[in-house]
């Protein structure tokens, strides 16, 4: 996709943000009291504040610097959601068995990274570079890992019937959701920055 750039945003430059998920519900009241709701989203719409902990000038510039390396909202990047970035809990390592992305079938290869939240299944496009691990049937493979898509691919299809699972740390790609940073300056080397909004995109 030409308007994703490949890059994550600082790490250090996130500390202090905020973050949360936005749905889309669109509800009927009906004559007999009843409601009828439908969401036209299948999946949550991650959205973050960040910039509010930026204090020193030098800081401020780097971050200033990403934004227009991105020329604003035109392109997408990756971005660690600290609160959701691994395939397990966040308190342990992923493992090869965390997820499973797909059964075997005795011809495919090919199966999208996914993480899954209760019956809510999200494709994971942005896998952190050396972090995927992959089984089947619990024992560990080989494979290759698009990291631009979350796509890994197996020396050989896996037999019918036979589970394929992975592990991984993972990105959100996101793109800038304001038009304009504003910067205020504090001191010889201190400044402030207004926060700014970051939501997830479909890439």
């Amino acid at each position: 996709m030409t308007s994703f750039h490949e890059v994550r945003f600082p790490v250090r430059l996130a500390f202090g943000s905020g973050s949360g998920i936005e749905r889309k519900t669109e509800i009927v009241s009906l004559a007999s009291g009843y409601e009828r709701r439908s969401s036209p989203w299948a999946l949550g719409r991650r959205r973050y504040l960040i910039g509010a902990g930026v204090r020193s000038l030098v800081d401020a510039a780097e971050l200033l610097g990403f934004f227009e390396a991105r020329e604003g909202r035109l392109y997408g990047f990756r971005f660690k959601d600290f609160a959701d970035f691994k395939s397990c809990a966040l308190n342990v390592g992923p493992a090869a068995t965390d997820q499973v992305i797909g059964t075997g079938d005795g011809v495919t290869t090919a199966f999208q990274l996914v993480k899954v939240y209760g019956g809510v299944t999200r494709d994971i496009t942005k896998p952190v570079s050396g972090t995927v691990k992959v089984a089947v049937d619990g024992v560990e493979v080989g494979f290759e890992v698009d990291e631009t898509a979350g796509i890994v691919t197996l020396a050989s299809a896996p037999a019918a019937g036979q589970a394929v699972t992975a592990g991984f740390e993972f990105d959100t790609p996101v793109r800038f959701d304001s038009e304009r940073i504003d910067l205020t300056l504090e001191g010889i080397d201190a400044g402030r920055l207004t926060a700014v909004s970051l939501i997830e995109i479909r890439v």
